[in-house]
């Protein structure tokens, strides 16, 4: 009984609401619809609480805008030139070689014109190194009021006497000998034959009899070989009598007129290069002149040490030994030692091996004494040459030339060695004289400023 009173109250009053809602809301559209005051204006209202509704939206994460990409280039990146495609060490390289093989070129060509002119090149060679050697006399003359013409002629003359008188010294002192240094050499290979016999190799008389028919079915066999090589001494004793002419007549005008000589080959070199040879031209001949006459004074002190030790020693054509050792010590360090190893040959087969071991002692003994004390003491630092470029120029002017050309190796390379060095000092002092004027230039120009 009293649920259903309750629920028809409640049902009451929500219908009661309801018809109360639904006026207000008729009241509201019919306010809105007519003018306020009468003069047909909408009459405002009091807007009403709206209640606040948040609504709450998640806020979308950043994105970022998308990275260009990087421009891919072609593989592979074709260079602009070919020479750009070739590694920089692998361009020197080629650089370098093909420069060298250039120079390489040009010096085969002039030793192939050299060659070619081997005696003229040989004969003003022996010219200039005799002119180094007589100059000094032709100087003493001319400042002792003697003309030059005349003091040329005295001093030529008197090299031609001295190497004729040395060249028959040698002749009458072998001539002279030669009859008993024969019976000398007859008596060593006597004594060698009997050693091969009883000493330690136990050689018997036959095997050392076939050696001797073998020797000469060999000299037989190539006896036309033989006269060639006789008409080939005679050719090479044609050509030595020829150049020595050529560089007695080429001594001559170098010591008369060596100066005007001088000068025109001056006017040959381009004008920017005259200056600088112009310079480096004297020093080069003082070098020349101080070896010449260091070297003469250096051989002829080997040539008596060496002479006055085998002559002691009993070892026989003493004298001629020592003028060959003389003519031999003009190539440094090697030549004095060769030439004494005929001394030690003879003084084998002559005297025995005890004296030739003597000999041999002698030898090295004055090779040192040379080579550590008279080469730097006479010579000094106006011609000082390294001894390994000494050997090496030794080796290979024997090698071009052969004696000759190991006579006038070590000189070629000491006055070299002076001209690029005096054109060195030249360009440094040039560079330092322009630095120096620049320096100049820019304290005026501060100075003004």
């Amino acid at each position: 009984m009293s649920q259903g009173l309750w629920m028809s109250r409640a049902a009451a009053r929500l219908s009661t609401a309801l018809r109360r809602r639904a006026a207000r809301a008729a009241e509201d559209a019919r306010a809105a619809r007519e003018p306020a005051g009468g003069a047909g204006l909408p009459v405002p209202r009091e807007p009403q609480a709206v209640p606040q509704v948040r609504v709450f939206v998640e806020a979308p994460a950043p994105v970022e805008p998308p990275r260009p990409e990087p421009a891919r280039e072609p593989y592979p990146v074709r260079p602009a030139t070919p020479a750009e495609a070739v590694p920089w060490g692998l361009r020197v390289a080629a650089e370098s070689t093909w420069r060298l093989l250039l120079l390489a070129g040009a010096l085969y060509l002039v030793f192939r014109v050299v060659d070619m002119l081997r005696l003229v090149a040989f004969a003003v060679l022996a010219a200039l190194l005799v002119s180094a050697l007589l100059e000094p006399v032709v100087s003493w003359q001319k400042r002792h009021g003697v003309p030059r013409p005349l003091a040329a002629a005295s001093s030529f003359l008197a090299g031609i006497a001295g190497i004729a008188l040395v060249g028959w010294f040698v002749v009458w002192q072998v001539s002279t000998n030669l009859h008993d240094v024969t019976d000398q050499v007859q008596a060593g290979v006597e004594r060698l034959r009997g050693w091969l016999v009883t000493g330690p190799l136990h050689l018997t008389e036959q095997q050392i009899t076939d050696f001797a028919k073998q020797i000469s079915t060999a000299i037989g066999t190539n006896s036309e070989q033989i006269t060639s090589a006789g008409f080939t001494g005679v050719t090479v004793a044609v050509e030595v009598l020829t150049g020595v002419v050529l560089a007695f007549f080429t001594t001559f005008f170098l010591l008369y007129d060596g100066a005007r000589i001088w000068n025109w080959l001056l006017g040959v070199l381009p004008r920017q290069s005259r200056y600088a040879m112009a310079g480096a031209g004297p020093k080069a001949w003082t070098t020349l002149t101080a070896y010449v006459r260091g070297t003469v004074c250096v051989a002829f002190i080997d040539a008596l040490c060496i002479g006055i030790g085998i002559q002691l020693l009993g070892v026989p054509l003493a004298m001629p030994l020592a003028v060959i050792v003389f003519l031999g010590a003009f190539v440094p360090l090697v030549g004095a030692l060769v030439t004494g190893a005929i001394a030690v040959l003879i003084a084998l087969v002559t005297v025995g091996p005890f004296t030739a071991l003597m000999v041999l002692v002698v030898l090295v003994a004055v090779q040192q004494v040379e080579g550590h004390l008279l080469q730097p003491l006479i010579l000094g630092r106006a011609v000082r040459v390294h001894p390994l470029a000494v050997v090496l120029g030794v080796a290979a002017g024997t090698i071009v030339g052969g004696i000759g050309g190991a006579v006038v190796a070590v000189p070629l390379i000491a006055v070299t060695n002076t001209v690029v060095s005096h054109l060195r000092r030249r360009a440094a002092a040039g560079q330092e004289v322009f630095e120096a004027l620049e320096a100049a230039q820019a304290a005026q120009a501060a100075e003004r400023s």
